[in-house]
Formats: C-alpha cells, structure tokens, sequence
C-alpha cells in the first residue's frame, strides 16, 4: 500500500492512495479460507469446502470486504502519517477519485479535522444594550390576564349582544344536506368566543346574539378536518343561546386565587405575585431583545473576529442538508432538469455555500465559547425539553423522542439548548 498525505490546512487534508491486487488478493483469500472453515454444505463436513465454491457462492462481497479492509487500514495509516488521533476526525472520510485498476485501487480521500479555535478577547465582541424597564400599566395588565386565568364565570345580567372574549352557554346540533351527523349535538355547552376551538366561521356567528335567542350558523369544515366524512363539507348549525358569561375579575384576588397562581410559594401575596409577574416580562422583553438585536450583532463580530480552518467535509454535510431542503419542494420536471445537468446542481450548491460555511463556523466557536464559560446540557436536559415540548403539543413524548432520534436531530436540539445558555450568560453578566 502506497500512500502520500498532503495537509491542505489545519482542518482538512487530502490522502493518495494505491492499494496493490496483491494485497486485495491476500486479504480476499484470507476472508475465503475463514469462511470455508465455517460454511456449510450439504454431503461436505464443516471445515471442508473448497474455497472455489466459497468464492462461487460469496465471490462479490468478499471481494467488498476486502476493499472495506483495505480502506481501514489505509484510514489508520493516514492518521499516522499525519500525526492526527482519530477523535479529532469530524464528518465522514470522502473520495474525490475512486478507481479500480488492474485488480488494485486508485484513491484520493479526503479527511476532515476539528479546528483549532482561539476565542480570546470574545467578550469584548458582546454590544452594548439598555436593559428593558417594565412599568406598572404593564404589571397590572398582565396580572388582570393572569387572574383571569383562575377567575369563576359570572353570567352577564344585562340584555346585550355577545362579543369577542365572551363565554356563551349554548345548545347546537349540526346538519349537512339536512341531516344531522354524528358528533354535531351538545347541549348546556361553554364556549369561548375568539378562542378559536371551533370551525372558522362559527364563533363569529355567534357575536352579536343575545341570550334566549336562535340562529342557523351556516360553516364549511376545513379539507384537513380530523373525520374524513366531514372534511370540506357545507354544514348548518341550529344554535340557541342561553346565557352569555364573562370572568369574574376582582380588582384585589383573594389568598385563594393567589394561592392557585403560585404552587408551591410559602405565604404567597399580591406583592409575591406581582414581583414573578415582573419578572416573566422582563424575561420575554430580554430574550426579544437578545434575539433580534444583541445576538445578532454578537454573531457577526464574533464570525469577523476569529479566523479559523472549517472542516470541508462538514461544510459539505451542511449544503447537503439545504439542497435535500430544496429539493423536497422541487416538482418532478424541476427534479428531472437537475438531475440531467450536473453543472446546475453545482451552481445550486455554491449558492449555499456562504451561509454553510458561517454555520458550521459558528458551531464550533460556540462550542469552544461555552467550554470557556463552563457551560455543559446533560442528555437528560435534552430529554426534558423535548418532554415539555410534546406535552404543549399534546403528543406523546415517548413518539415525539423516538421522530426526533430517525431524523438523526438531537445533537442539534443538544448544541441549541447550549448556545442558549451560553448567549443568556454572556450577555447578562454584569448586568
């Protein structure tokens, strides 16, 4: 096995090979023998088939494994000789020539490497920003919500017409062609008006009713509605209604309701509830600000300020995942245009080729960024948030997990959940 290694740059090197028919013969006859020894044939005894029935029956993938063989360890040796240990290598080895040639092989592979990443002085990359102020309109809207949440229902005495944020007690029957179908009946039925937990078009039907009054709402279920019978039709819905409600908002909550706004807090107040209130809008105007305006400026200092070797075959991984993106969308004579004119792929591939490079970048300065700031996402936390993130969904988080594991995403959910947490550190410290 002859090879010749040439370090194109910190992250990447390109390997030549030729692997001699000898030694792919070697190893072939090695695999033969082996397999003779275990192979089975009917009026033959175990260790006593002749290898020429071996190769007859197996030929071709021993022919393969022998390839595979050889390239293991022409794999090691290039490591070697380029003095590289094997955790560094990042991505998969690839081969911009493949040839087999008198019974040998002909080879250039090409190897990727994690870069070195030197972030000094990265904290004089984060801008400057004022830290959002939260006023007292804002407190004493957001708590009237927040009690709203755990607030009773009071019926509305006055004799006027329903509108949005309403909750109406009503009785309904559905029909399509006149007829009634199944599930389209309820009676004593409470029903948030803007909440939108019914077909479009029937909550609006309902503003401007007034109690003991009846009305035929008159909807189309959507073509994606859950029962396939009912997808798309025109219906009418025969509806009465009997009470209109309103929350029960008291200016000052009881110890009850401040209680059931905050489980698990030892002697809750107003004052208690306010100050979490405070803070859950500080958060939210925080991350919005962090978001739109601090992180992005971060990003592009950061990307100006450190220069370093990006692994080509990581970049490569990165546009493959845009072109498959593409790709998807693409209809079949688009498909059939690409795929007779190599030239275009390349062209659609080189227009990618930017905003791969500044995320595989990216990645690997936030990686060595959070090593500085000591941030570390255990497995479990990965699993925690794909839990909470099924449950707001309504899933099951077990079928949640088990998609997010074929799609082969969790590495990504992972370093997400870390640069998360590095942004948040780095851009509230001292503040």
């Amino acid at each position: 096995m002859q090879i010749k290694v040439n370090r194109t740059n910190s992250a990447n090197a390109a390997v030549e090979a030729t692997i001699s028919p000898a030694l792919l013969q070697k190893k072939e006859e090695k695999m033969l023998a082996s397999a003779a020894s275990t192979m089975k044939v009917d009026g033959l005894r175990k260790g006593k088939v002749p290898t020429h029935l071996v190769k007859a029956r197996f030929g071709k993938k021993i022919k393969e494994d022998a390839q595979t063989d050889a390239l293991r360890e022409l794999y090691s040796k290039a490591l070697e000789a380029l003095d590289v240990k094997a955790e560094l290598v990042v991505g998969e080895p690839s081969f911009t020539k493949f040839e087999e040639k008198e019974g040998g092989l002909e080879l250039v592979m090409k190897l990727s490497f994690r870069p070195t990443v030197n972030v000094e002085g990265y904290k004089e990359c984060v801008p400057e920003y004022k830290a959002p102020k939260v006023t007292k309109k804002e407190i004493s809207e957001r708590l009237e919500k927040t009690l709203a949440l755990v607030a009773d229902l009071k019926t509305v005495e006055e004799k006027r017409a329903v509108k949005s944020g309403d909750f109406v007690v009503i009785d309904f029957e559905g029909f399509i062609d006149d007829v009634a179908f199944e599930g389209g009946k309820a009676e004593n039925y409470t029903l948030e008006i803007g909440s939108h937990s019914f077909i479009p078009g029937f909550e609006d039907g309902i503003i401007g009713m007034k109690a003991g009054k009846s009305k035929d709402i008159e909807v189309t279920f959507p073509e994606n509605y859950g029962k396939q019978e009912l997808a798309g039709k025109l219906s009418v819905f025969k509806v009465t209604l009997k009470e209109i409600k309103v929350k029960d908002v008291p200016e000052t909550p009881s110890e009850e309701m401040i209680k059931r706004l905050l489980p698990g807090v030892e002697n809750p107040t107003l004052e208690t509830l306010e100050e979490q209130i405070e803070t859950e809008i500080r958060n939210e105007k925080l991350a919005k600000l962090f978001n739109e305006e601090v992180k992005p400026k971060f990003v592009e200092t950061i990307l100006e300020k450190i220069a370093l070797d990006l692994p080509e075959n990581i970049v490569d991984q990165e546009i493959d995942l845009q072109m498959r993106s593409v790709f998807g969308k693409l209809s079949e004579d688009e498909i059939k245009e690409y795929s007779s004119n190599p030239e275009k792929i390349k062209e659609k591939r080189e227009e990618f080729r930017n905003d791969a490079e500044k995320s595989v970048k990216l990645t690997f300065i936030v990686d060595e960024l959070a090593r500085a700031e000591g941030i570390n996402v255990s497995d479990q936390e990965v699993l925690q948030m794909i839990y909470f993130e099924a449950m707001q969904q309504g899933a099951n988080p077990k079928e949640y997990l088990e998609f997010y594991e074929k799609q082969g995403v969790l590495p990504a959910i992972k370093m997400s959940i870390i640069e998360e947490k590095l942004f948040n550190k780095l851009f509230t410290k001292g503040k």
